[in-house]
């Protein structure tokens, strides 16, 4: 019987040492021939602010952040090793108890079990399907000892963090802890790191979002099996027990206004790299935002007044802000809308710029002989059959300087430069300044008298508007607009970078002259009284039927776009540019440049002309009138002087001493004020 039972035993022996033999002699020939690629998982990319700091992760199927392990806290390794495989230091990639449990189970017809070792998982996550078989479950344990020959521990816990699916679309760690709370994994405390070791057994059960209870409850089980272990003490243990979290709810909503922004670089780097490189590559993009600003544009959205919502869930009227360096073109702040949708209108949105488009006439009439001083006349005509144009206020002032007829808006007057200076000049300078959207020829051309108004054929945008008087700001040279300034991929190999595009398309004089115009909206103009503390210009628009508004303003520094209209093309109770628009502008310029030195505009050299004393017509004949008055007066004057003289000699009495300015008066007669133009209103 002895007998029989050594030769049971020995037989056992040599099955076991046979099946290990196996494994450690054949499982290189179930591990991929790419093992060393594959372990490199699908990453998303991060973008950058201006500052070098991260704003944003790509969303798509895979959300994931590679880390190294030297990033991940040792109490956050610790509480997944203690839930997932607390002998992970110790086995060889193979729980033997664990695995021999589970074949049981499948065996004798029960559940497929688990029993995965962290080694294993990550065979499974990395090279296998999700299948619950026996196959699967042996390749698994030859590809886990294959690891385990060529990685360290430390290597194949950190592959596993990174790979395992937290929920929400969040692959790894530093995704997860970015995603549920808002910090990466360096930063995580115990509690925290013990929420998310709860996660990956079931993402959608214990994800802390959708069934909070049930997270808690794990997350003290994974709390337990720490001090289980020894990993922490228990007063450690009752400290995270009681921590309430800050979960990260943010980024749960849908009306980012920063959306617009990443949706435009995604789209940049799509069309240089391709879809995979975006959304799997790990890439690191650095963009041109300024954090601050941003915040600062979203906050001055709090001026945009809510009419109705569309059949279409939208509320209006929209919005689009868009603020470029005059210097350099980059975009440092981007609003596109709402948040509600993904067409981005700072880009994409082409509307009429009503008077928003009259500095161009301006510009235009400076390099061909005019000033601010030069005098221009605002009285009815019809320029065409059926088009007699008023201005807003439905006055006509008479004769008026360019400064005059430009601060305030004055429609006539900006006709009759255009017409006189020439309509082909202007449309050349708005598209030599940055605006693609004007039509050269054809029936529908905007070489028109109407394109004095901004009455385009098809319009503008914001962001080119923003770079075309950004060319003033910066003395005649156009910079084009840059978002996008580096992509590195995972390695830290430059994959793109930005080329500045700049060149001097306007004289620096007339681009003086007309910036010390525009000065004066903001000081008694259609925006007056808005200035804001510096040197600052701008322009307000507004169509006829109150469909778009704008405030396009600028000062050394940046200059900025901000266009109020409704999707629908509905009138907007009124709006006009100095509304809505203009506000928006007014507080966001004011909190974005409040770090920023005050500067003023260069002056090239030279000599801006004062505003002239204009003589109406009506003034003239009424002076003449009054010189009719005058001649008579002194006539009169002078016969009773005559009379007055003879009887003083008669009578022995010497005349009455008159003042210097009765002299004066009499001499030139009594003075004339002079008649300005009504303010509009």
């Amino acid at each position: 019987m002895l007998k029989i039972f050594k030769t049971i035993l020995i037989c056992i022996v040599s099955f076991i040492i046979m099946g290990l033999s196996v494994l450690y002699g054949f499982s290189s020939f179930f591990a991929p021939n790419n093992m060393d690629e594959a372990l490199i998982p699908d990453a998303a990319s991060q973008f950058y602010d201006i500052t070098g700091n991260p704003i944003y992760t790509t969303l798509s199927e895979e959300r994931r952040i590679p880390v190294t392990i030297d990033k991940i806290p040792k109490h956050t390794q610790l509480a997944f090793i203690a839930i997932e495989d607390n002998r992970f230091y110790e086995h060889g990639g193979i729980d033997y108890r664990g695995t021999l449990r589970a074949l049981f189970s499948t065996l004798s017809g029960g559940e497929v079990q688990g029993g995965s070792t962290i080694t294993q998982q990550l065979a499974k996550n990395a090279f296998l399907t999700q299948e619950r078989t026996i196959i699967r479950k042996i390749k698994e344990a030859f590809i886990a000892k294959e690891l385990e020959h060529k990685y360290t521990k430390d290597e194949i816990l950190s592959m596993y963090l990174n790979q395992i699916y937290f929920g929400q679309g969040a692959y790894g760690i530093e995704a997860a802890s970015m995603y549920y709370f808002g910090k990466h994994v360096q930063d995580l405390d115990i509690a925290e790191s013990a929420t998310l070791a709860a996660i990956p057994k079931s993402p959608n059960y214990f994800n802390p979002f959708e069934n909070p209870q049930e997270s808690k409850k794990r997350q003290e089980l994974v709390i337990d099996q720490m001090v289980k272990y020894g990993f922490i003490n228990e007063s450690q243990a009752e400290t995270a027990k009681a921590e309430k979290l800050s979960l990260m709810t943010s980024h749960k909503k849908n009306d980012d206004p920063r959306s617009y922004f990443f949706d435009m670089i995604s789209q940049k780097v799509i069309d240089e790299l391709g879809a995979d490189a975006l959304y799997k590559g790990g890439l690191k993009i650095y963009t041109t935002l300024d954090s601050d600003m941003q915040k600062a544009a979203e906050e001055s959205l709090g001026y945009l007044p809510n009419y109705y919502t569309d059949d279409g869930g939208l509320t209006q009227p929209q919005v689009a802000l868009v603020a470029v360096d005059p210097h350099t073109g980059y975009i440092k702040a981007m609003i596109g809308g709402r948040g509600q949708d993904k067409f981005n209108r700072a880009t994409l949105a082409v509307r009429q710029p009503g008077s928003a488009f009259k500095p161009f006439v301006y510009l235009t009439a400076m390099q061909n002989g005019f000033t601010p001083a030069s005098v221009i006349e605002d009285k009815e005509e019809e320029f065409a059959p059926g088009w007699t144009p008023q201005n807003s206020d439905l006055k006509w002032h008479g004769k008026v300087s360019l400064r005059t007829a430009l601060t305030r808006s004055l429609n006539v007057p900006t006709i009759k430069l255009a017409r006189e200076v020439g309509v082909d000049k202007i449309v050349a300078n708005a598209e030599k300044m940055g605006i693609t959207t004007l039509v050269d020829s054809g029936p529908y051309a905007d070489t028109n008298l109407a394109m004095a108004l901004g009455g385009l054929s098809k319009g503008v945008n914001p962001l080119e508007m923003a770079a075309a008087y950004a060319v003033l700001a910066d003395s005649g040279n156009y910079h084009k607009p840059i978002a996008l300034l580096k992509i590195v991929d995972r390695d830290g190999k430059v994959l793109y970078e930005a080329e500045p595009s700049s060149k001097k398309v306007i004289d620096a004089v007339a681009a003086y002259m007309t910036v010390h115009m525009m000065e004066d909206v903001l000081v008694s103009g259609t925006a007056g009284g808005m200035g804001i503390g510096r040197p600052a210009a701008g322009k307000t628009g507004t169509t006829d039927t109150f469909i778009d508004a704008w405030f396009v303003g600028f000062t050394p520094d940046l200059c900025t776009a901000v266009w109020v209209g409704d999707d629908n093309n509905s009138p907007m109770n009124g709006m006009y540019g100095s509304g809505a628009p203009l506000s928006i502008w007014h507080d966001f310029m004011i909190k974005a440049l409040a770090s920023t030195p005050k500067s003023s505009f260069i002056n090239p050299g030279v000599n801006i002309p004062s505003e002239p004393k204009i003589e109406q017509d009506d003034d003239k004949k009424d002076k003449d009138k009054d010189k009719t008055k005058d001649a008579k007066q002194k006539e009169q004057k002078a016969d009773d002087k005559k009379q007055s003289d003879s009887s003083a000699k008669n009578t022995g009495t010497a005349p009455a001493k008159r003042s210097m300015k009765e002299r004066v008066q009499d001499l030139i007669g009594e003075p004339v004020v002079s008649n300005k133009p009504t303010p509009s209103k």
